[in-house]
């Protein structure tokens, strides 16, 4: 399940606690730099648009985090998401993802979601075309390297 974040979750998962009454997995959620990256992130989208990212939850443990990358668009948010390491595999991107694709039909505001994978990601590309994305480009990122540009209208 996507549960909406604030900025004591994130504080929590900081100090390398479980915010609210959630555990956590066995391993670290995202390393700290990331952490603190998606809090600053999320505190930024938020100023415009909310919610900016959800705690992914699967029986009382957080097993990973979704958030809007970037402010959205003319009616289009780009999502990026993780997984903890030990909680790979076992379905939990895929829920989260089909979730995020079902709230957001529900809410006027948005019309379509974008992702971004890298384009040896097999896993993150079958999550993404399993919950109704359309691969729509490619384009090499400085950081990223090549990825695969995804699109799934919600409108």
């Amino acid at each position: 399940m996507i549960v909406e974040t604030n900025g004591a979750d994130y504080a929590a998962l900081l100090l390398g606690r479980a915010p609210r009454h959630f555990t956590l997995a066995d391993t670290e959620v995202a390393p700290l730099a990331i952490l603190q990256m998606l809090a600053d992130l999320a505190a930024r989208v938020e100023k415009d648009f909310a919610p900016a990212a959800w705690l992914l939850v699967e029986a009382g443990e957080v097993v990973g985090l979704c958030s809007i990358i970037r402010p959205p668009s003319e009616g289009v948010i780009d999502i990026g998401y993780g997984i903890a390491p030990s909680r790979q595999g076992r379905g939990h991107a895929s829920q989260a993802v089909r979730d995020i694709v079902a709230w957001a039909r529900t809410d006027s505001r948005v019309q379509a979601i974008t992702a971004e994978t890298s384009t040896e990601n097999l896993a993150s590309q079958a999550v993404l075309a399993n919950a109704g994305f359309v691969r729509v480009g490619e384009r090499v990122d400085a950081e990223d390297g090549p990825l695969f540009c995804w699109r799934c209208a919600t409108a």
